[in-house]
């Protein structure tokens, strides 16, 4: 791998790399003693500089050889699997996973981009006769401009690929301004697609924070398209300055995911996908099942059962073999999760177990997993994105109540249904209000072939990931043609 001015990782602007004047300290939530290097912070000019640079290379880059476009994605692919090992720990030293989880990881960003490399040559347009006589009709796509990226430090390596792959397989520049958690992995990635044969300019990495990268971004004309994860009301922002700009976006915004336990439910299964989905990668997933609705039947059974697991869930530091569940992310994040489980003991809800902050070795952020009985749907425990390992159980009498629980929600990301029975599974695929939805399965478990996206208010735009992605990274052309 090559070094770049050890001190500070820079920036990447226009094909050059820069360190900037001012820099940010990049900390371990396992370790905070731990400083795993400090990354160049950008400033407004600094992101003037990369719209331009990659304004000025757009008519050239979506003119590239699709060849070209793929040989690149297919070297970043290679690298990154091979070099999963090493990017997964940087990935868990940085974030929090455990070690498996970070490398996990890694290996979809690398899955994603030997994806989009063999998509780059599948591009296709159609061939139609007119409704005219001695008229052709061509139906092609086409790059759309500069595209933001604006990804979250929840999965630092997975989010920023399915952004950046899509975009530069169908030959769009990129400016990518990465979660301030989290820059040592968006620097890899960026590095590694620089090395890759990247033309200068069109991959452009921003560090720093949203209100002076982000909003410079969302400032700029030249950005045609921005494709953003994470807050609510951050999304809105987005949304807000992006229509000023008629510009295009796709917004993923979280979500209070359901996950249906029925009474005729597998209790090994069912326990397994609620504590999976709810409480791994330290529950700071958009698709974690924070609802867990469960009927009267197998209520009591459940919740001793998913109680015993969590007791025995080993939380540690995230590079540690034997740890189970990580740190949380900062102490912002940690302290938000304490504050919501007071939130839910004001509210009358019990908590079952878990719920506070732990001491390890090493100074760390570490929450022991919260499972609340006796809950409402109505409660802020149920209604406001926590993202953190907090969850709580809503007892229903059935599955006609269980399906209006799960769907009284003003978020619909992901929804998921524990049962042996085909009647109600296939009833709650069609009917669950989510844009994802899991049988027997974990609610926070995709596939990076397929579409990923929400309903309601968890996400605007075209669909993420698999061949779906097409439809926000290109724009259609219709031509007509007289003999």
């Amino acid at each position: 791998m090559v070094s770049y001015m050890a001190e500070v990782k820079p920036n990447l602007i226009g094909g050059h790399w820069q360190a900037g004047e001012h820099a940010c300290a990049n900390i371990n939530p396992s370790d905070v003693d731990d400083v795993i290097g400090r990354y160049a912070t950008a400033t407004t000019d600094d992101v003037e500089a990369a719209i331009a640079a990659a304004d000025a290379v757009a008519r050239d880059w979506a003119r590239s050889s699709i060849q070209a476009r793929h040989d690149i994605l297919r070297t970043a692919s290679d690298e990154i699997m091979a070099r999963r090992e090493d990017i997964g720990r940087l990935l868990s030293r940085e974030e929090g996973k455990t070690l498996a989880e970070g490398i996990g990881e890694t290996v979809r960003a690398a899955q994603i981009f030997n994806f989009f490399a063999g998509e780059t040559l599948r591009l296709a347009g159609e061939k139609l006769p007119s409704v005219r006589t001695g008229v052709d009709v061509e139906i092609t796509r086409e790059p759309i401009g500069v595209v933001g990226v604006i990804t979250p430090w929840n999965f630092p390596v997975a989010i920023p690929s399915w952004k950046i792959a899509p975009a530069i397989c169908y030959g769009n520049p990129v400016v990518f301004k990465p979660a301030e958690l989290v820059p040592g992995c968006a620097w890899a990635i960026v590095d590694i697609l620089h090395r890759a044969g990247m033309p200068s300019g069109t991959i452009n990495l921003v560090n720093g924070p949203g209100s002076v990268v982000g909003q410079a971004m969302l400032d700029d004309a030249r950005v045609k398209a921005i494709t953003f994860t994470g807050s609510q009301a951050t999304g809105e922002r987005v949304a807000q300055a992006s229509v000023r700009h008629m510009r295009k976006f796709q917004l993923e915004m979280g979500g209070k995911n359901p996950l249906v336990v029925l009474d005729d439910a597998d209790l090994d299964v069912a326990v397994d996908c609620a504590v999976q989905g709810a409480f791994f990668s330290t529950g700071q997933r958009c698709t974690a099942s924070s609802r867990l609705v469960v009927t009267e039947g197998i209520h009591s059974r459940f919740v001793e059962a998913c109680a015993s697991r969590i007791r025995d869930l080993n939380v540690g530091d995230a590079l540690d073999s034997r740890t189970q569940i990580g740190p949380v992310v900062d102490q912002t994040q940690l302290q938000q999760d304490l504050d919501y489980v007071e939130i839910g003991r004001r509210e009358g809800a019990t908590l079952r177990v878990g719920g506070e902050r732990l001491k390890r070795d090493k100074t760390g952020f570490y929450m022991q997993p919260a499972l609340f009985t006796d809950t409402r749907n109505d409660m802020r425990i149920n209604t406001e994105e926590v993202f953190g390992p907090v969850a709580s159980v809503i007892r229903v009498r059935d599955y006609d109540e269980a399906l209006q629980v799960a769907n009284d929600t003003p978020f619909g990301l992901s929804s998921g249904i524990c049962t042996q029975s085909l009647k109600h599974a296939t009833h709650f695929k069609r009917n669950a209000q989510a844009g994802m939805v899991m049988v027997n399965l974990p609610t926070a478990g995709v596939d990076y072939h397929v579409p990923f996206g929400g309903t309601k208010g968890s996400s605007y735009g075209p669909r993420e990931q698999g061949r779906y992605a097409v439809e926000f990274h290109t724009t259609v052309k219709t031509a007509y043609t007289s003999a």
